[in-house]
């Protein structure tokens, strides 16, 4: 594996290898570690607090055979294509590239998607993300009515390593690879972090919370335990 390693006297660690890493400290550790992200494609590397940079970048090259392994070990990252069958709310629908169509559209079993094909997966993500924010905030909202507790709003989000999570000023943020799930797991996120609203920890009554929500959460639960990394395998 190729090392890039930038010159003078500081620099960003983070980017100093040709490879996604990230820098986490911690008082609380004595000794260096490494795990790799499987939904995120990056190396974390955990290090005490006052740990040297000259350290911390003898470690992680001391490691290099180990890190490319396990990330040739990991699934490709992949775009959205044209002809693909992919899952939009529980539904499932085919990619359909016209490149004199206009803004995508969903036409019954078919989107629909024009321009220039080198920007179709751009484009479909795009698409999501503008529904995502209308069908989550609408779905959200029944919730956070059942509980009678205040939504301030959604925001849709690129995150690669959460699914959501809920502010202590009652806003919620989703990631828009949540609309690639079935149906059942977008009830079980959705009660999670409304339920959150009520709850800012995952106590017993948050979770008493949830199911009352959404009565098969454990459904949507086991299936993101046995298929979450898949949402996050597209850019």
């Amino acid at each position: 594996m190729k090392i890039t390693l930038l010159t003078g006297k500081t620099f960003d660690i983070e980017n100093a290898f040709d490879f996604p890493l990230k820098i986490k400290t911690s008082l609380r550790l004595k000794h260096m570690g490494l795990r790799i992200d499987h939904k995120s494609h990056e190396v974390i590397c955990s290090v005490p607090k006052f740990c040297s940079k000259k350290k911390i970048v003898e470690f992680i090259s001391k490691h290099l055979d180990w890190i490319e392994q396990k990330l040739s070990n990991l699934p490709a990252l992949k775009d959205f294509e044209d002809g693909e069958r992919i899952r939009i709310f529980g539904r499932d629908v085919v990619i359909c590239h016209q490149e004199d169509f206009g803004a995508p559209k969903l036409v019954e079993d078919k989107l629909f998607v024009g321009g220039d094909k080198a920007f179709l997966h751009r484009r479909v993500k795009d698409f999501i993300k503008r529904e995502a924010k209308k069908e989550f905030l609408h779905r959200s909202q029944i919730l956070a009515d059942k509980l009678q507790v205040k939504l301030s709003g959604v925001t849709i989000k690129d995150t690669k390593s959460r699914y959501g999570s809920c502010s202590t000023l009652k806003h919620i943020n989703y990631s828009w690879r949540i609309a690639l799930a079935p149906d059942m797991v977008i009830d079980y996120l959705m009660a999670h972090e409304v339920a959150h609203l009520k709850h800012q920890n995952h106590s017993p009554a948050f979770w008493q919370t949830v199911r009352f929500l959404d009565i098969n959460c454990d459904e949507g639960k086991s299936w993101l335990s046995a298929h979450g990394n898949e949402l996050f395998l597209y850019r």
